[in-house]
């Protein structure tokens, strides 16, 4: 079974002032995530898409109110820029010319209902597909990184300290594979063949963040999606997990750490911490009495046509023993949970913890 690292939240407010966010003590430059709707943090706000979530109850825990974060308040990357001394990663869209060349602690282009494939998530909308994610990174490389830096050499050090963080691959299932209606990929594919083809579309992914000089990363698998709360719903299902759909996403899971493992041969310098999304979200959901939750329901009350909060009314009141916040993604707590256990701990993140990968050169 996963451990977690034993820290309850209220500890995380009295950690040494060594975890935050002063200029003197950063663990490393900067923060840089890439991804899907656990960790945008407002990129899907300035999109023509219905996944998005600047309204109430979202925000609701964090301190600027509904910011388009898929949350009652922090996300997973909210809390690893914390342990970091970051600032939070802002959403890259959201940024002036004038920010987006003053900026050096990070920034996110993580956008709700994208994938790897770009056109997961297509059918509700626009969003940032992972290439187009890597585009917009590219563009901050070349035009707004160098305005504070001397030398090429000096920035290319800066990026090479740096974190990058990639949650992906879920909506390629949720948002592609699993809507036949929409998508044709389950009629191209079989499930295997599905799975080798996202993991040979992500391998050339990161293999173009590394181009850039990245060379530190945090690769999640994808979660127990047969767990939450708005599958569970579709398929009217009162317990346990659909575990059909658990063992189509552990066809991907089962290939990601060969293939990370063949980038880390390939690609010199580079070092790839593989987050254990799937292991550690599907032991919340069979022991949550052990991790400290008591429902695996969600927090607020859902539409269950969007799997996303009804605006404006009002959520749960013990949100610190939820799992999930709505219909697919974790509370403020199960992120912390997470974020704690990867920067410390010993399990969740392999086959180093976030606070080793910071000290690796």
């Amino acid at each position: 079974m996963t451990k977690f690292f034993p820290m309850p939240l209220l500890a995380f407010f009295f950690l040494p002032h060594f975890f935050f966010a002063k200029s003197s003590s950063h663990l490393v430059p900067a923060l840089y995530v890439f991804g899907d709707s656990i960790v945008d943090s407002g990129n899907n706000d300035f999109l023509n898409t219905s996944s998005k979530v600047n309204y109430e109850p979202y925000g609701i825990d964090f301190p600027a109110g509904p910011t388009g974060r898929f949350s009652n308040g922090n996300t997973f990357a909210d809390f690893l820029a914390q342990y970091l001394g970051l600032p939070f990663a802002p959403p890259y869209l959201g940024l002036s010319e004038d920010q987006k060349s003053e900026i050096i602690t990070g920034m996110s282009y993580a956008s709700g209902s994208s994938g790897i494939l770009r056109k997961t998530g297509s059918a509700i909308g626009m969003n940032l597909a992972l290439q187009i994610q890597i585009e917009l990174f590219q563009e901050t490389v070349k035009h707004y990184l160098p305005k504070n830096f001397k030398a090429n050499d000096d920035l290319l050090k800066y990026i090479s300290k740096s974190i990058f963080v990639v949650v992906t691959g879920n909506n390629d299932y949720l948002n592609n594979y699993l809507q036949p209606a929409r998508y044709n990929s389950s009629s191209l594919y079989g499930p295997v063949q599905f799975s080798s083809f996202l993991l040979k579309e992500f391998k050339q992914s990161l293999q173009d963040i590394y181009n850039m000089g990245a060379r530190k990363f945090l690769v999640f698998n994808i979660g127990p999606i047969g767990c939450a709360p708005a599958l569970l719903y579709s398929l009217n299902l009162t317990s346990g997990c659909a575990e059909n759909l658990n063992q189509l996403v552990s066809l991907y899971n089962e290939g990601l750490p060969n293939m990370l493992q063949e980038l880390s041969d390939s690609l010199n310098g580079s070092t790839f911490v593989l987050g254990k999304f799937y292991e550690v979200s599907y032991d919340l959901n069979q022991n949550p009495y052990k991790n400290g939750f008591t429902n695996r329901s969600s927090c607020c009350v859902v539409n269950h046509a969007t799997t996303q909060c009804l605006q404006d009314v009002s959520p749960c009141m013990d949100r610190a023993t939820h799992i999930y916040w709505d219909g697919f993604h974790p509370s403020q707590q199960a992120s912390f949970t997470f974020a704690t256990g990867c920067f410390f701990g010993t399990t969740q993140c392999t086959p180093l913890n976030i606070l080793e990968l910071t000290q690796r050169h």
